[in-house]
């Protein structure tokens, strides 16, 4: 298998990706969930770590330090770094941002490496469903230094348009901002990976194309 057929099937195996009928949060309702909540052992984050490093090396991203927005990125950045070194032999910094600036101590906005003017930075996030923590953590970052930023990393690409827009979130982002977003897999590659028996889910399959047909994006 692929190492994105692998983070499919451990998405899965995790209780992560789950088939059925779910109402979202946009009202639609999709015959497919995707709750990274479900990881919850160190096992489960240092194999999440290792796929998201992967995605940063076989995409070729070069920077400086990672940022993980807090709160869900913090762990997904911090086991990213690890990983980075453990298999790629790449010693990278990361940082977090606080929700409220320490006006104490050593004070700043930010934990771990502190940011400078012309660092290259990668956001690490989980999901993308409307951008909404890329908007919220580009005045930090600005606030913080002149950054360059890199590109931002999530786990899967919904493929899917917005509410009132034609175009998914990560397109919008790259539109609005000029920020790729690499994702580690695609919903079409979800989709591949029914059809190939990587995964199970095959009474879904079509459900699955019908939702892509109606709210998907290329």
């Amino acid at each position: 298998m692929t190492y994105k057929q692998q983070f499919i099937k451990f998405m899965v195996d995790n209780g992560v990706l789950r088939f059925g009928e779910f109402t979202l949060k946009s009202g639609r309702k999709a015959p497919y969930f995707i709750n990274t909540g479900n990881y919850k052992s160190g096992a489960q984050l240092s194999r999440l770590g290792e796929y998201y490093a992967r995605c940063i090396a076989d995409n070729g991203i070069e920077a400086d330090t990672l940022v993980g927005p807090a709160y869900k990125g913090i762990p997904l950045a911090v086991t990213t770094a690890v990983s980075l070194f453990n298999v790629f032999g790449k010693d990278m910094n990361y940082c977090f941002d606080r929700k409220e600036v320490k006006d104490h101590g050593e004070g700043g906005l930010f934990v771990g490496k502190q940011l400078e003017d012309g660092e290259r930075v990668i956001l690490i996030e989980d999901v993308m469903t409307s951008g909404k923590a890329l908007r919220e953590m580009l005045p930090k970052l600005r606030q913080a230094a002149n950054v360059e930023i890199a590109g931002m990393v999530i786990s899967v690409d919904r493929m899917e348009r917005g509410l009132e827009s034609s175009l998914s979130a990560v397109q919008e982002v790259y539109k609005e901002f000029g920020v790729k977003v690499y994702p580690i897999v695609t919903m079409s590659d979800i989709i591949s990976a029914i059809e190939d028996g990587i995964i199970g889910g095959a009474e879904y399959l079509g459900k699955m194309k019908e939702y892509r047909k109606t709210y998907g994006v290329e």
